[in-house]
């Protein structure tokens, strides 16, 4: 049987020590800030990241270099026979198509997924990769079944302040001004390829309640109803204990599907700032 590994990157939110737990590779993702790269979780933390943004610095996302992806791919591939790479969806960087690309020279061995997914839902299907590896299947067998599922996901995310959002260029200078002085909490969604709007709220308990609403839709209507196959995931920025006031409410209202809590990978924080919690759904692969 073949020796498949699993490889993803940082936008995965899993960090290089829980990589070794999973028995994961984690590529790390780079960062310009103001002019300096830095890689995540490896000379950049959560909080020197967040003490960054707050200051204003002027930071963007950027993706890794084909030679520290082929670096990490040759690594792996002395000790296994092919390798599964999942990238951040395709919608929201280019690093999908690279790897892809790259993967061209590499006899078949490596299988890049274009997935499709960000932060909470790409670790689900790293997590599915694995249980996928246990069950036997081949590096091509993984690829098919994540892409044949990609879509079987959803998250939810509310924000504190719409600041960070005007500054990429993500809404309007007015919009911004007009939701702060409204104290409007926007809930957005990453359904596939891109991050769009999904609804307004007044608060963020109301926003709260739109998101668990959306998720019991979102099982009601996509995914059959069936709470057993579904799993969820809770994620925050900076703010662990807003995530853990949430996650009781969420427990009160699907009391018997696990429930995993990550923080949102930085990539995705940039754009958001600090002080935004996100609920997911994933469906449960068939094994």
């Amino acid at each position: 049987m073949s020796k498949v590994a699993i490889v993803t990157d940082s936008n995965s939110g899993i960090t290089q020590s829980q990589a070794k737990e999973v028995g994961v590779f984690v590529l790390p993702m780079p960062f310009m800030i103001n002019e300096v790269t830095f890689l995540e979780d490896i000379d950049l933390t959560q909080e020197e990241f967040y003490q960054k943004l707050e200051g204003d610095a002027n930071i963007c996302t950027s993706q890794p270099s084909p030679e520290s992806v082929m670096k990490l791919w040759d690594e792996v591939l002395k000790e296994y026979d092919e390798l599964v790479h999942i990238p951040m969806s395709s919608g929201l960087s280019g690093s999908c198509q690279s790897a892809m690309m790259l993967a061209q020279d590499y006899s078949g061995r490596v299988h890049v997924v274009n997935n499709q997914r960000i932060s909470v839902t790409q670790f689900q299907s790293v997590l599915d990769a694995k249980e996928l590896i246990a069950q036997g299947k081949s590096g091509k067998e993984i690829k098919d079944i994540l892409e044949e599922t990609k879509f079987e996901s959803s998250i939810y995310i509310t924000l504190d302040t719409l600041k960070y959002l005007k500054k990429g260029g993500r809404i309007t200078p007015a919009a911004a001004a007009l939701g702060t002085l409204l104290k409007l909490k926007p809930v957005l969604q990453i359904q596939g390829e891109k991050l769009d709007a999904f609804s307004k709220a007044r608060t963020m308990k109301q926003a709260k309640s739109t998101m668990i609403n959306a998720i019991k839709q979102d099982i009601e209507r996509r995914f059959g109803g069936d709470l057993s196959k579904v799993r969820l995931a809770i994620a925050y920025t900076k703010d662990k204990t807003v995530a853990e006031e949430f996650a009781k409410e969420v427990e009160a209202e699907f009391p018997d599907v696990p429930i995993r809590m990550d923080p949102l990978s930085l990539s995705v924080s940039c754009h958001i700032g600090p002080g935004a919690v996100a609920l997911a759904v994933t469906k449960n692969v068939e094994l």
